[in-house]
């Protein structure tokens, strides 16, 4: 997060951040300068880009942000029902360009949008959520859907479900993700039992599984790539 001094806050004054804007591009502003034009304006003793450094502070990074539910956005000082409906439309703004990289028919062949993908469609979610990418024989995306949703810590996932899926969409091969709403990424040994229980049982209809991806709100870790699949 970008050190908030007395004399930076003097120079946010001196040039506001709309006019930065224009003048010089959005790259140039800091983070909180940015809230800072969403929401327009502060509160009583504190202006929008003070406003946006103290939502920072409090919920940790940007992401976690974007990634609060409304109740806890409602909750914040500062945040009415109009700053918090502007931040969750970014927020669903965002998952939305990021789910339109890739189409039904598209070819999956770069790992890094997959990844972007499921983290757009996961990362933000409070308890584990399960989906999976159904793909025809050359790779291409037939579709995407959620297989099981669970508690903050474990989603039950079942084979013979899976399967059902992948044989009416007619898949040949197919990509599970699920989310680790803790932050932390490492696989445990239900994730790496399942995976290779799941690999087996598709196998056995003629379904690929490629690959198994953890997701956080930071990233996706891969088992095809960590060797684990």
């Amino acid at each position: 997060m970008e050190p908030y001094t007395e004399p930076r806050m003097q120079a946010m004054h001196n040039e506001r951040p709309r006019e930065r804007l224009l003048q010089h591009g959005a790259h140039v502003l800091t983070t909180a300068e940015l809230l800072a034009i969403v929401l327009r304006t502060g509160m009583r003793g504190c202006d929008a880009v003070m406003l946006g450094h103290r939502l920072l502070e409090r919920f940790g990074d940007l992401r976690s942000l974007l990634g609060a539910d409304q109740q806890s956005l409602l909750a914040t000082p500062g945040l009415g029902q109009a700053k918090t409906c502007e931040l969750l439309a970014i927020r669903e703004l965002n998952r939305r360009a990021a789910t339109e990289e890739i189409h039904s028919g598209e070819v999956l062949n770069q790992p890094e949008r997959v990844k972007n993908y499921c983290i757009a469609h996961l990362g933000h979610l409070k308890i584990e959520h399960c989906m999976a990418l159904y793909l025809d024989s050359q790779f291409r995306l037939i579709t995407s859907e959620e297989i099981s949703r669970g508690t903050l810590t474990q989603a039950s996932v079942y084979p013979r479900e899976v399967i059902k899926s992948g044989l009416r969409h007619h898949a040949a091969a197919l990509i599970l993700a699920h989310n680790h709403p803790s932050g932390v990424s490492e696989p445990s040994q239900a994730d790496i039992h399942l995976t290779q229980h799941l690999k087996k049982a598709l196998a056995l209809v003629d379904i690929r599984l490629l690959d198994h991806l953890i997701i956080t709100a930071t990233g996706a870790l891969s088992l095809a790539e960590r060797g684990q699949l």
